[in-house]
């Protein structure tokens, strides 16, 4: 009788971890030293950036405080991506991110970013970074207004299966996010890099 209860509750957790999404665990190795080097060498922050993963679900966190010295992620939350459908139909766009530099094409951009001044914002808690790409996929952040902020619409915790709101092509994190991102900007001297990548 042991052995059929046993053989019961071994094939009901199996079933269950059958049907049960997991997300993959992902190895930002290569990034996370491939951004090191950049901090390095164009003399940026070198304590830690910021990692946005867009192939993540966006009801998943995606938005990555990755500290150097620790080597591991301190901290995370979820992120918008652009609803990308100004110029074309984009039926998935709830679920998945598209990318363009164009102008008023409201996608997400690629790349890599230096996090610039401080500014007013008359979204979530008021502040905003405006966001320089360093890569032809994302040059015209600046011109398109594309910045760090929060919006009261984004959860401070995962959602999924549900997914977060859509941005113009900004990466809208929560405002109690978006606290300690302030508190820690504001007490670097040099430039945060900001990676988003898919």
């Amino acid at each position: 009788m042991k052995n059929i209860t046993l053989l019961f509750l071994l094939s009901f957790i199996c079933c269950n971890n059958a049907t049960t999404e997991v997300t993959p665990v992902k190895d930002y190795t290569t990034t996370n030293s491939e951004a090191l080097q950049y901090c390095k060498d164009n003399n940026f922050n070198e304590d830690y950036y910021y990692l946005v993963d867009l192939s993540i679900h966006p009801g998943k966190n995606r938005f990555f405080i990755h500290d150097f010295k620790q080597n591991k992620v301190t901290d995370k939350n979820l992120v918008t991506h652009g609803s990308c459908d100004q110029f074309e139909t984009n039926p998935n766009k709830w679920e998945k991110a598209k990318f363009s530099n164009k102008a008023d094409s409201h996608c997400s951009m690629k790349g890599k970013y230096k996090i610039g001044k401080r500014d007013y914002s008359s979204w979530g808690i008021n502040v905003k970074y405006w966001l320089h790409g360093l890569e032809k996929s994302n040059e015209s952040a600046v011109k398109r207004v594309v910045v760090l902020h929060s919006w009261d619409a984004v959860s401070n915790e995962e959602v999924y299966p549900n997914v977060s709101p859509l941005s113009w092509g900004c990466p809208a994190v929560s405002d109690e996010f978006m606290r300690k991102l302030d508190t820690q900007l504001k007490a670097t001297k040099k430039p945060v890099l900001l990676w988003i990548v898919e």
